[in-house]
C-alpha cells in the first residue's frame, strides 16, 4: 500500500503549549504537544485519518471498550540527532507488534506503512518538541480502542486509533529494584501475554505495589503454572550477564512481550561477538550465579526504561546485591551504543533510525 506523504489532513493549534513548558521539570507521560492523528473505523474498513489538535475525546457510557477491555497500545521514541534532525527509533517493529496484538483482541489491523507514516507526519508538524538535551526524547503512543455503544460480549465493530507525543526524560532515575514474584501471575500461556493489551498492565499493578511497600520498584514475573521460569519484568523485558554470556528468557513463549529494545540489545551484542542464550531461564540458576558470584549483571530493556541497570533482585527472603553500575562493561557499552546510534553521533549500521 502507498501512503502519499501528504495524505492526511492537517488542523493546527491556535495555541501552541510550548511556550509555557517547562523542560527542566518533566514528569514522564504527564505533558503532551499540540497534536494527536485520529483514525476511525466502521463499516469493516478505515476511514481518513487526521492530525488534530490534542483534545479530549468524548465517549458514551457504554463504549465497550470500557466494558470489555479491547485496548491495545504501542510505544517508541523520538530523538534529536547530532545535526538537528530529528529521527523515530524502529517504527516498523512497532507497526508489526501493533498488528499482532490487534489480531489477538479481534481488532482490525493498520497497513503498517500507514502506520509509521501517521507518526511521521505527526512528529513531523511537532518536531519542536523533540529536545536535544541529554537523556530527552518524544514518547509516542500509539493506541487502538473498541467504540461500539453496547453492553454486550462480542468484539466491537468500531474503533478509534490515535497517536499522541509527550516530551520525556529518564523513566528510571536510579539503577531498580526488583522482586522475584511467586505468587500472583502476569500471563499464562493460551492468555493475552504476547499482546500490548490494556488489561494486562491493570493486572499488574496490585501484585506491583505490594512490591513497592517492600521498597522494591519493579516485579519479575514468572510462569503462572510453576513460578520456576523467569519471564519479564513490569516495565521491560529483562537481561542477564552470566560470565560474559548475556541470557534472555525466550520470546517464542506466548507469555511474553516481544521487546523492541531487547532485540536491538541481542543484535547489537551478537555483532561484538557475545554470547548470546534466549531460552528458558530458571529462578534457580539466576539465584545460584547471584550466590557464587558469575551474576555480572542484571537490566531491563523497553523503550520506556531504554536500558535499566538492576541494582538488587529479592527472592523470598534473600537479597541480591549485584555490582556497581560503573563496573558493567557490557550492558553500559550497548547503552552508550544505542543512545549514540538513536541520535546520529555513529553510523546507524542497521537501518534502525526513521529520519523525520
Amino acid at each position: 500500500m502507498s501512503i502519499d506523504q501528504h495524505a492526511f489532513p492537517v488542523t493546527k493549534t491556535s495555541d501552541s503549549k510550548i511556550k509555557y513548558f517547562d523542560w527542566d521539570h518533566l514528569d514522564f507521560g504527564k505533558n503532551f504537544s499540540d497534536h494527536m492523528f485520529l483514525m476511525e473505523y466502521s463499516d469493516g474498513v478505515w476511514g481518513q485519518g487526521e492530525i488534530v489538535p490534542f483534545a479530549n475525546l468524548t465517549m458514551h457510557p457504554a463504549m465497550s471498550a470500557i466494558h470489555y477491555g479491547q485496548s491495545i497500545f504501542e510505544g517508541l521514541k523520538a530523538n534529536r540527532t547530532a545535526d538537528g534532525r530529528v529521527s523515530i527509533f524502529r517504527p516498523d517493529m512497532n507497526a508489526k507488534r501493533f498488528n499482532e496484538s490487534a489480531e489477538r483482541m479481534c481488532m482490525p489491523s493498520i497497513p503498517e506503512e500507514l502506520f509509521v507514516e501517521a507518526i511521521r507526519q505527526l512528529v513531523s508538524l511537532d518536531d519542536e518538541w523533540v529536545t536535544s538535551r541529554e537523556g530527552h526524547s518524544l514518547y509516542i503512543r500509539p493506541f487502538m480502542y473498541a467504540t461500539d455503544e453496547l453492553v454486550g460480549i462480542r468484539p466491537s465493530r468500531t474503533y478509534k486509533f490515535l497517536i499522541i507525543t509527550t516530551p520525556v526524560g529518564q523513566y528510571y532515575s536510579e539503577p531498580v529494584n526488583v522482586k522475584i514474584e511467586k505468587s500472583y501471575t502476569r500471563a499464562a500461556s493460551g492468555g493475552v501475554g504476547r499482546a500490548k493489551a490494556a488489561g494486562n498492565y491493570a493486572a499488574s499493578m496490585y501484585p506491583a505495589l505490594q512490591a513497592q511497600k517492600e521498597g522494591y520498584h519493579q516485579l519479575v514475573w514468572t510462569d503462572a503454572a510453576e513460578h520456576k521460569y523467569i519471564e519479564e519484568s513490569g516495565t521491560m523485558n529483562i537481561v542477564f550477564q552470566i560470565g560474559d554470556k548475556l541470557i534472555t528468557p525466550d520470546e517464542n513463549h506466548d507469555t511474553i512481550l516481544r521487546g523492541i529494545t531487547k532485540r536491538s540489545v541481542l543484535q547489537v551484542a551478537e555483532m561484538w561477538g557475545v554470547e548470546v542464550e534466549e531460552r528458558m531461564v530458571t529462578i534457580k540458576e539466576i539465584v545460584e550465579a547471584a550466590r557464587n558470584g558469575s551474576l555480572k549483571d542484571a537490566f531491563g530493556a523497553g523503550t520506556a526504561a531504554t536500558i535499566a541497570p538492576i541494582a538488587m533482585i529479592g527472592y523470598e527472603d534473600e537479597k541480591f546485591m549485584l555490582p556497581p553500575v560503573e563496573e558493567r562493561m557490557l550492558s553500559n557499552k550497548i547503552k552508550k551504543y544505542l543512545g549514540d546510534l538513536k541520535t546520529g553521533r555513529i553510523e546507524d549500521a542497521f537501518g534502525w533510525n526513521l529520519i523525520v
